[in-house]
C-alpha cells in the first residue's frame, strides 16, 4: 500500500459515516458543476474526497446513485429556501419580490448548485427528470395557493401562474447571472417583480 493509501485508509476510519457522506458529496459536486455528469468520474471524484474508490462504493454504489443523492440535497436546500420567501410575508406584492429574490440569490451562490438542478446534462435520466419535475410542480403549487386565495383563478389556473412565475424567475435570473451582474440584484429583482405583480395584481378576487 502507498503512503498516499495508507492516508486515505486511516482517514477512512477516523471519519463517521455521516460525516465521510457530506465529505463525498461535497467533492461530488465539485465534478459535477465543473464537468457535468457524463464528464464526471467516479475516480476524480474519490481523488478530490481524497479517499479510496472502495470508500466511495461503500456509500455510493454508482455514479448515477451519488448524482441523485447530491440532487435531493440541493433540491432541499433551496425549496426550503423559496417557502421561506413565500411565507415570509403576507403582502402579496412581498412575497413576490422575495420569492423572485430567493431565485436570484441561490443563482448568484458561489456553489453553483443551480447547474445541478436548471442545467443538467442528464435530464434523459427518468429518475432525474422526475425529481426536478416534482420540485418544479411543488413550487407551483405553493405558489398556486396563496394566488387562489386571493383571486378569483381556479386551482388549475393558480398552478399555470405558479409555473409562469417559476419560469420567469429562473429563465431571468440565469440570464442576469451571465451577464456579470450588470445590473445589480436589487434592481434586478425589483425589476422583474414590477414585471410579475402587474400580471398577477389584474386578477383581484371577486366579491
Amino acid at each position: 500500500m502507498t503512503e498516499l493509501e495508507n492516508i486515505k485508509s486511516a482517514r477512512s476510519q477516523r471519519m463517521p459515516r455521516e460525516a465521510r457522506r457530506r465529505q463525498l458529496l461535497q467533492a461530488a459536486h465539485q465534478v459535477f458543476v465543473a464537468h457535468g455528469y457524463h464528464g464526471a468520474s467516479m475516480d476524480e471524484i474519490a481523488e478530490v474526497a481524497l479517499v479510496s474508490k472502495p470508500v466511495l462504493y461503500q456509500h455510493f454504489p454508482g455514479k448515477r446513485e451519488l448524482y441523485l443523492a447530491l440532487l435531493d440535497s440541493h433540491l432541499a436546500d433551496f425549496s426550503r429556501q423559496l417557502d421561506e420567501a413565500i411565507d415570509s410575508n403576507t403582502d402579496n406584492r412581498q412575497r413576490v419580490f422575495a420569492t423572485i429574490n430567493a431565485y436570484y440569490s441561490y443563482i448568484k451562490g458561489e456553489s453553483q448548485a443551480y447547474r445541478l438542478i436548471f442545467e443538467s446534462d442528464v435530464l434523459s435520466d427518468a429518475l432525474i427528470a422526475g425529481r426536478i419535475e416534482k420540485f418544479n410542480n411543488t413550487l407551483a403549487a405553493s405558489i398556486a395557493r396563496v394566488v387562489v386565495q386571493d383571486t378569483d383563478l381556479t386551482e388549475a389556473e393558480g398552478l399555470l401562474a405558479g409555473r409562469a412565475l417559476a419560469g420567469l424567475s429562473q429563465v431571468s435570473a440565469r440570464y442576469w447571472a451571465s451577464t456579470d451582474e450588470v445590473v445589480d440584484q436589487a434592481t434586478a429583482v425589483d425589476l422583474i417583480s414590477r414585471l410579475a405583480w402587474r400580471g398577477i395584481s389584474q386578477f383581484p378576487k371577486e366579491n
